[in-house]
């Protein structure tokens, strides 16, 4: 039997660091407490704004709560503990409520701001690894945060500390946006841009719709539709009644088919007698990556959009979806 292959130092050290951070974030679990519950009740009952705070290691991770809470439907912002003590102060108003971040719960700029916060009467949230600490016990809610020890070999720089803390904050935010309700379409309007903006993109702003959509009537004459395929270049027409309720669909690969089966009296036929009867649609709200998917699993290039009685809105190409990088 072969003997297990030796690790190098680095990956030993590297295996050491993230076992270490594991088992800080993990040990969080048995924490959570209704401690845990009455802060996420103070936070959903703000009418203004999530104030974090912290300095150091503890500010960036402050900055990360802040953008996580903002980008899951809680109005939040970072005030460094240090600016705020310098002129940035103002940021903090009634209405808020302050969480502060600080490994020893004694950090000096953020035991300074509780003066300010007391004389608000706004709401105190602490993180820290210290729950006898000043801030601690001046807090309405102190979550501990603490570690048994850093993942750092000395046992000094913030790590272990800081995974912790960010993971407790990520809790936070998300068990609030699950408190609110909020669901896809909310999510959506929170990240309009960039790779999850796209995902979460609806395709009725992608669609051809008014004149850019392609349709004709029951009626139409082959060559009507194929100058409507050919004008609006999609490679389709829709076929729908006077009031706008689908009929069908013909694409131009349904015409060369078509035309290589009867060859001689295709153009004497109507838009009815060729169109393909159960097309597939989608709503407006539809995502457009669950568009993209369908249309991959149909091997198809455009799906309709309809509304609930069936009433066209407009079309959705493949390329228009490709645009948006949704590989």
């Amino acid at each position: 039997m072969k003997a297990a292959k030796k690790l190098s130092p680095t990956l030993t050290a590297a295996q050491r660091v993230l076992r270490i951070e594991a088992s800080a974030v993990e040990s969080l679990i048995a924490r959570l407490d209704e401690r845990f519950e009455r802060a996420v009740e103070i936070l959903l009952a703000c009418r203004g704004r999530v104030v974090v705070s912290g300095i150091g290691k503890s500010g960036l991770i402050g900055r990360k709560i802040a953008a996580t809470l903002a980008s899951t439907g809680t109005p939040s912002v970072f005030l460094h503990a240090a600016e705020a003590l310098h002129g940035d102060l103002g940021m903090l108003v009634r209405k808020d409520v302050l969480l502060a971040v600080s490994a020893s719960g004694e950090t000096e700029e953020l035991v300074a701001l509780l003066e300010r916060v007391k004389r608000l009467g706004i709401p105190l949230l602490a993180l820290t690894g210290n729950p006898r600490s000043t801030l601690a016990l001046a807090s309405d809610v102190a979550l501990d945060v603490s570690v048994r020890e850093e993942a750092c070999s000395l046992n000094l720089a913030p790590t272990a500390s800081t995974a912790a803390s960010l993971a407790m904050g990520d809790a936070l935010a998300l068990a609030l946006f699950e408190r609110r309700g909020l669901g896809e379409e909310d999510f959506a309007a929170l990240h309009p841009a960039g790779r999850l903006g796209s995902k979460l993109r609806r395709i009725e702003s992608l669609m051809h719709a008014g004149e850019a959509l392609p349709r004709v009537g029951p009626k139409a004459s082959i060559p009507e539709v194929i100058y409507e395929i050919s004008r609006k270049r999609l490679g389709l027409t829709a076929v729908t009644t006077d009031s706008n309720l689908l009929l069908g669909i013909i694409t131009d690969g349904d015409l060369r088919r078509l035309m290589e089966r009867r060859r001689k009296d295709t153009l004497d036929l109507t838009a009815a007698d060729c169109m393909s009867k159960n097309p597939v649609t989608l709503p407006r709200q539809e995502l457009a990556a669950s568009a993209l998917r369908l249309m991959e699993e149909r091997k198809i290039t455009s799906v309709l959009v309809v509304d609930k009685e069936r009433r066209l809105e407009g079309v959705v190409h493949l390329h228009d979806l490709w645009t948006l990088q949704l590989f």
